[in-house]
């Protein structure tokens, strides 16, 4: 169904992967490879992010600050029909992406680490960083997904999920009935 959405989610990925082991033989300027790299796991982490993620698999995550200066994380799961739903293969390819670049970045941490190429770990910091940032708020989105979407839906529509009240009354006979009274 979104086989543009699908390429664009690995691309970015694999191309800042593949540009990290093979930069030294096309350049020699460090900088112009920390740059490319560094650039294409931006790409990679704002349609993540925005775009493959809610055509993939119905999920979107974001921070919200109110008016205090507080930071809200917001993980969302859109509910849709089993028609307009993603493919079961659209939807491994986008948690094998995201599952398996963070791996694939943190070997090459230690490997960074271990052969003292300290110049490129700012780098590797980095696309970790990103990777997993997005991991986490997938895996929110996933697992309590359905909470959030239902709170931001209600207050949208001005419902609210306030039980009704149980009324009391007594008649004049002295007998009690109870009834149920909604809110407003």
């Amino acid at each position: 169904r979104h086989p543009l959405a699908t390429f664009f989610h690995l691309f970015f990925r694999v191309s800042a992967i593949v540009t990290y082991l093979f930069c030294d033989w096309f350049s020699n300027s460090f900088v112009a490879c920390f740059v490319t790299i560094l650039l294409l796991l931006s790409f990679d982490f704002w349609s993540v992010k925005n775009v493959t993620g809610r055509l993939l698999v119905g999920l979107r995550w974001w921070n919200q600050i109110d008016e205090d200066g507080k930071s809200h994380w917001v993980f969302e799961a859109k509910r849709v029909p089993t028609i307009a739903a993603s493919t079961e293969a659209e939807a491994r390819i986008f948690w094998l992406g995201l599952i398996i670049c963070p791996v694939i970045w943190t070997m090459f941490f230690f490997s960074t680490l271990f052969s003292l190429k300290l110049k490129w770990l700012a780098l590797v910091i980095a696309g970790i960083s990103l990777q997993t940032a997005n991991l986490y708020g997938y895996i929110h989105c996933k697992l309590g997904g359905q909470k959030t979407i239902s709170r931001v839906t209600s207050r949208l529509f001005g419902t609210t999920d306030v039980p009704k009240r149980q009324s009391r009354r007594i008649s004049e006979d002295g007998t009690e009935e109870r009834g149920k009274t909604g809110t407003r």
